[in-house]
């Protein structure tokens, strides 16, 4: 059942807050509206298929059973919190600010939020879903997805900015688009977190570690685009329903324990990354794990430092692992909350933590009660940077 239209609390704060994590729900015709007519029926589009209401790439490929909007607000502005009626949602009775630029600033206005960093649905959190068609199709999608969202952030007056997604099977082409995307005033790259787990017109792809990628991570550096690993970002990674959960529960049980471990997902991106040594050769670039929380960090962290003394003695770095995570990285909350939430910010590092809703999906904030309280004891100037200082200087949006 859905929740009954909610209550708006004031949300008015000294703080300029910018949400680090959100989604647009694609509008049907995002791309068949700008493709050209040669591949106009092949790109990503919503039809019948199979009897069934489908997103649909080159014909007959589903990307999305149900054309899901993947949005829990309804356009009262109620939220959905029961799985089985989430799922039944269609794009006609979701929130117009779900997809629509406009409207979009409005919700922003009534939250409170200054400004908001934009992921994908339709492609994949990490452009993933491309993967299913061949590669000039696959270009073409993640072209056309980029062109619609610089749109959409030049017509925000400096309040809506999208990731930029990448063709991620091809560094050559990566590079391309992020100096391609980074011209149009993009603000960084989302990117496919396990590029060696696919193999694509008869390759295997390095990961993200190897060599072969120190080129975007050059070109990222230079243009200062912050790198943005989502959870879910890739096919192996994603999990919202089955292999989490045992059997016996229900499948809203499994997939709250599924949605819980995807979070931790994103500590063994971070991880690698760490050990790859590539931070000694990138000592700028900047990463970002996007809708994990933060409560796994310092744990991980330290695990690290322990593990690489006791188990790869005689290995080293310019600095300890943990020591990275403060110079190279940033992590985003949204459920922990009060004297918790306080906590973990100072053990991650005031500079290295990013507020956000993760709107207009189900277990995202919405409204955002009591904003400042959902801080704890952090000082004035502890939720300032975390509130949105920090995103600002990330992604360089002036405020």
């Amino acid at each position: 059942m859905a929740t009954a239209a909610l209550d708006r609390p004031s949300t008015r704060s000294a703080y300029t807050v910018i949400d680090a994590d959100t989604h647009l729900t694609e509008p049907h015709d995002m791309w068949t509206r700008r493709a050209p007519a040669s591949i106009r029926h092949r790109v990503p589009q919503v039809k019948m298929l199979n009897g069934q209401r489908c997103w649909v790439i080159d014909g007959d490929k589903s990307i999305g059973t149900g054309a899901h909007p993947n949005s829990a607000i309804l356009k009262d502005g109620g939220k959905v919190r029961v799985l089985d009626d989430f799922l039944k949602l269609q794009f006609e009775d979701v929130h117009v600010g779900s997809s629509s630029l406009g409207e979009r600033l409005q919700v922003m206005d009534e939250c409170g939020i200054f400004a908001q960093i934009v992921y994908p649905n339709i492609l994949g959190f990490g452009g993933q879903a491309a993967a299913k068609v061949d590669a000039d199709l696959r270009l073409a999608c993640v072209r056309i997805y980029n062109d619609a969202v610089a749109e959409m952030q030049a017509d925000s007056n400096g309040r809506f900015f999208p990731m930029a997604l990448l063709p991620w099977w091809d560094v050559k082409l990566s590079i391309a688009e992020t100096e391609r995307c980074a011209a149009m005033g993009l603000r960084g790259i989302n990117i496919n977190s396990d590029p060696h787990l696919v193999a694509l017109d008869g390759e295997t792809i390095p990961d993200l570690a190897h060599e072969h990628w120190y080129p975007l991570w050059e070109a990222c550096e230079g243009l200062e685009m912050p790198v943005n690993f989502h959870i879910g970002a890739s096919e192996t990674s994603i999990d919202w329903m089955g292999q989490q959960g045992w059997p016996s529960l229900t499948r809203d049980l499994r997939s709250g324990i599924s949605g819980a471990m995807l979070f931790f997902n994103n500590g063994k991106v971070v991880a690698n990354l760490i050990y790859s040594g590539l931070l000694d050769r990138f000592r700028k670039l900047k990463f970002v794990s996007v809708e994990s929380g933060i409560g796994w960090v310092p744990f991980m962290m330290e695990a690290l430092d322990y593990q690489l003394v006791e188990i790869a003695e005689g290995r080293s770095f310019e600095k300890k692992p943990s020591e990275y995570f403060q110079s190279n990285f940033y992590a985003c909350f949204w459920f922990e909350t009060g004297q918790n939430a306080a906590d973990m910010v100072r053990k991650v590092g005031v500079d290295n933590v990013l507020f956000e809703t993760d709107f207009p999906h189900p277990t995202g904030l919405y409204p955002i009660e009591n904003l400042e309280g959902r801080m704890g004891d952090l000082t004035h100037a502890e939720k300032a940077k975390v509130l949105g200082g920090n995103a600002a200087k990330l992604y360089r949006i002036p405020v």
